[in-house]
């Protein structure tokens, strides 16, 4: 039998299985992305609207039911706006509405107001508790009607008041409906405070403007793309780097076998390495021969013409007595079969012998 792990803050008697604890440590981690990419999303929605603003449109209810239409800047659109059926009438809203941020501002009479005082310490938390007591403050429960408070005054250090109004929901939502068909950017239900404030209580923000849900999400399918981006891209640098090391190992061992041919290691004296040695050693060195030749002839010799070809030289020039050169060069070490290749002659302006001999090499390049 496989033990059963407990997860942390169980008991044995609430004991659940292995599954249920990775379960919950998924869940865990899945709460804590969403609060993540929730704050990311809200305040970057909230950036971009301080950054761009939508333009301002105000419906201004007056006494006689119409609609006064205050426009930030103004074109030409109409002074006032009746409300008929459900429906705003007497002007095109479309164009005027579309993308724009609506206001509509409901008379005080349509409102119940009532005032709330509560401790100083309270102003931070007091949506949440308008909320819970508003079903106390008015005839209706929070899911039944739309309801705000406006900024809260202090009174002394200890305590705080501040006016609520609420209206039935259904009221709000017929102007809503009314003015959504026309795609603003968002749609906000105020009214006028006793104090000569405004007290917003409704607000609803338009499918066609950023959601800050759906940016949310949108993070999340980028941190999952790239979290396969970043996996697919480890694993393929792992194979490219067993690859380049594989062909790294070849290149090595192609190395390895090339320069063992090159030592002869199986060719013995045949391989190109000794075969170079062995030439190196058998063929005459320029040098050398007409070193060898300055030292062999003597002071009333002088050469005017060499060729070297293979193990073969002649040389030509002028001399006193060109037949004991032929001596000479026999006894050399590096000289042998020493032979005139053609007949030495005299000339009246030459001061010696013109001889021509040629000779075989005996190459003696060692150290």
């Amino acid at each position: 039998m496989s033990p059963i792990v407990y997860c942390h803050g169980t008991t044995p008697s609430t004991a659940r299985p292995e599954s249920l604890c990775e379960m919950s440590s998924l869940n865990s981690l899945r709460g804590v992305l969403d609060a993540w990419t929730g704050t990311v999303a809200g305040a970057v929605v909230a950036g971009l609207e301080r950054v761009v603003a939508p333009r301002v449109v105000r419906l201004v209810e007056t006494e006689t039911g119409a609609f006064a239409l205050e426009v930030t800047k103004p074109e030409d659109v109409p002074n006032e706006i009746a409300f008929e059926d459900g429906k705003f009438v007497g002007a095109n809203l479309a164009q005027i509405v579309r993308g724009s941020r609506v206001e509509i501002v409901l008379r005080p009479a349509r409102f119940l107001f009532r005032p709330l005082e509560l401790p100083a310490r309270a102003a931070d938390f007091l949506d949440g508790i308008v909320r819970a007591q508003i079903d106390r403050l008015t005839p209706w429960s929070a899911s039944e009607a739309v309801f705000g408070c406006s900024p809260p005054v202090a009174h002394g250090g200890e305590s705080i008041t501040t006016e609520i109004a609420a209206a039935p929901r259904r009221l709000a939502m017929g102007y809503v409906e009314a003015v959504s068909g026309f795609h603003p950017s968002a749609i906000a239900i105020v009214t006028e405070a006793g104090g000569g404030g405004r007290i917003k209580v409704f607000e609803q923000k338009s499918r066609g403007a950023i959601d800050p849900v759906r940016l949310s999400r949108t993070l999340q399918a980028v941190l999952a793309l790239a979290v396969v981006a970043a996996v697919v891209g480890s694993v393929a640098a792992g194979y490219l780097a067993d690859s380049l090391s594989a062909q790294e190992s070849e290149l090595e061992r192609q190395i390895t076998q090339r320069r063992a041919a090159l030592r002869g290691s199986d060719g013995g004296e045949r391989s190109p390495l000794a075969l170079l040695e062995r030439r190196k050693y058998e063929t005459p060195a320029s040098v050398i021969v007409l070193e060898s030749l300055s030292r062999l002839l003597p002071d009333h010799t002088y050469v005017t013409e060499m060729h070297l070809s293979g193990n073969k030289i002649q040389i030509g020039g002028i001399t006193r007595d060109a037949p004991s050169l032929i001596p000479l060069i026999e006894q050399s070490q590096h000289f042998t079969r020493a032979t005139f290749y053609a007949p030495t002659t005299r000339s009246p302006s030459d001061p010696g012998e013109r001889f021509h001999i040629e000779a075989q090499i005996e190459p003696r390049n060692a150290p």
